[in-house]
């Protein structure tokens, strides 16, 4: 996901009048209160005619369930008034007709036939494909306004620390973990969980083969834990060994470490810098990235290999902080990273802020998540970078991909084809739901943002994405991340030596989402680990949090 300075790249979000425009990457301090002036009483429910719409402010903020008290986010009182669940799907309905990239391609329906008001948001989407027959829309999805503040404002969320590689989702499955948070519950006693071990048994219900609804929904609730505090039963294999163990294991609190890994390596008198990097979607991964930046720049490092292999995106500021770190000022002064184009109702003027459309630069100072703004950055003055990629890498780490392409800063993509996701959100609340559907698509400084099927390396067995230069390499679970030998990060060392993709090895078959059905058995069946996939996978724009994301 990703997550601009006044948006959220990846699966932007932004919330209109919701985080007080919480768009990710960038903007200034956060303007100062003004006073809200609700709309005047309603008479009667709103009428529907097909095709006939009525601006949505007619419609904002009446709710069936008026929350009282203060909202966290914007420290003002809840502008929340009474209305109905009809006033909220015609809300809905008028929003999406007004900042839906694709609004022409909804089919109206009247509010009043579905009842729910998350199924009638369902609908209000395109159903085109894209070139390789993938839904062009895959990320539209809603959360509570509480959940999803909690989850910007403090990157914290219930879990146990550990990203799982959906290697198979549907029998016979293949989960394995992918890397794990330090002192999190997955990476201590008792679990101890490294990366590669096979999961193989959960709560007595067989991983691999289980195929009935109850054990799926057993699986779903134990991978996917809803709070703290919930205890789960484990058996898997490790790797290292290949002996199998049994554990329990407590869910937590757990906060996302954005940097998880970066060291510089001597390769033949060459200074490689290897960065982790896994969410542009936190305040926190501000900071951490001018600190991993800094340490480069003071170890004089030639070339950088960037692990985005399991970052969904985030804010976009944060994205063109990045850009301009490693492509430095000569490069990046007076340059686009991403332009935001919305449909072609706003052809100059931002539907959610009202601004004037200005594209997010190449930021070369603190945005204010976590480091101070105006604050100058660190930057390694590269002309090329090495992305380490699965279709795990999206919306904000595409646009960092497609950004440093836009002022021909050499990308090597060396891994498999990224998810696709050159659209992004503002995170927008009605009445306690935060509702994200996509609004806008981001382009480069030379108006590309052509890659709703991902990038792609070059040498790929199958060119389903855009092609860029690179090597087609598998994920590699046989060594932890960091490792020379890991087979990526090997690739890509390789090719700083020579200059060309080392032999290939097997490509494992893997799912291009999730969330794409393929048969009735498949794990994460369930609406709430869809949306908690989706939102780790978006670009949001908000001002910080101000910014937007992809």
């Amino acid at each position: 996901m990703r997550f601009s300075s006044t948006k959220f790249h990846g699966l932007a979000m932004v919330t209109a009048s919701l985080i007080a425009l919480t768009a990710c990457g960038g903007g200034g301090g956060s303007p100062a209160p003004t006073a809200i002036t609700p709309p005047p009483p309603v008479s009667s429910g709103p009428t529907w005619t097909k095709d006939v719409f009525q601006a949505e402010s007619t419609f904002k903020d009446r709710c069936a369930v008026i929350r009282t008290g203060t909202n966290p986010a914007t420290g003002r009182a809840y502008p929340d008034i009474t209305g109905s669940i009809l006033h909220e799907k015609h809300w809905l309905r008028s929003w999406s007709n007004n900042t839906y990239l694709w609004y022409n391609e909804i089919d109206d329906k009247d509010p009043a036939s579905i009842a729910d008001k998350l199924d009638y948001f369902d609908v209000l989407k395109t159903e085109a494909v894209t070139a390789s027959g993938n839904a062009r829309d895959r990320f539209h999805f809603t959360m509570t306004t509480e959940e999803y503040q909690e989850r910007v404002s403090s990157g914290a969320s219930a879990g146990y620390g550990f990203e799982l590689a959906l290697i198979r989702r549907s029998p016979p499955r293949d989960i394995r973990i992918a890397f794990t948070e330090p002192d999190s519950p997955a990476s201590t006693a008792p679990a101890n969980l490294e990366r590669g071990a096979i999961i193989l048994e959960v709560d007595g219900v067989d991983v691999i083969n289980g195929s009935s609804s109850t054990d799926i929904d057993t699986l779903n609730a134990a991978l996917f834990p809803e709070s703290a505090g919930e205890t789960h039963n484990f058996k898997v294999r490790d790797v290292a060994t290949g002996a199998e163990r049994s554990f329990s294991m407590t869910s937590a609190i757990v906060t996302t470490q954005p940097v998880n890994i970066a060291k510089t390596i001597d390769v033949a008198g060459a200074k490689v810098g290897y960065l982790h990097f896994t969410t542009f979607g936190t305040s926190s991964a501000e900071a951490a990235l001018v600190d991993a930046m800094t340490g480069f720049q003071a170890d004089g490092i030639t070339e950088l290999v960037l692990d985005l292999r399991y970052n969904g995106g985030g804010f976009l500021a944060i994205a063109g902080q990045l850009g301009y770190m490693i492509a430095g000022p000569a490069r990046t002064n007076g340059q686009i990273f991403d332009k935001l184009v919305f449909n072609d109702k706003h052809p100059n003027i931002n539907p959610v802020t009202g601004n004037a459309l200005t594209p997010t630069p190449f930021y070369n100072t603190g945005r204010g998540f976590s480091v101070t703004e105006g604050q100058a950055l660190p930057t390694v003055n590269l002309n090329r970078v090495f992305i380490l990629s699965t279709s795990g890498t999206c919306s904000a780490s595409e646009a960092v991909i497609n950004g440093l392409r836009g002022i021909d800063v050499e990308v090597v993509l060396v891994g498999t084809t990224t998810c696709g996701k050159p659209y992004g959100f503002y995170a927008t609340d009605n009445c306690g739901e935060t509702y994200f559907t996509i609004q806008f698509r981001g382009e480069n400084n030379k108006g590309f943002g052509d890659y709703a099927d991902g990038f792609t390396p070059i040498d790929a067995t199958v060119n389903s994405g855009e092609l860029i230069e690179g090597c087609e390499v598998a994920d590699d679970f046989s060594q932890v991340l960091g490792n020379e030998d890991e087979g990526q990060l090997s690739s890509a060392l390789s090719y700083i030596q020579t200059g060309t993709c080392p032999v290939a090895a097997e490509i494992p078959t893997v799912a291009k989402t999730p969330f794409q059905p393929d048969d009735s058995a498949s794990l994460l069946s369930d609406e709430r680990v869809r949306t908690l996939f989706l939102l780790k996978n978006s670009n949001i724009l908000t001002a910080p949090p101000k910014t937007a994301s992809e």
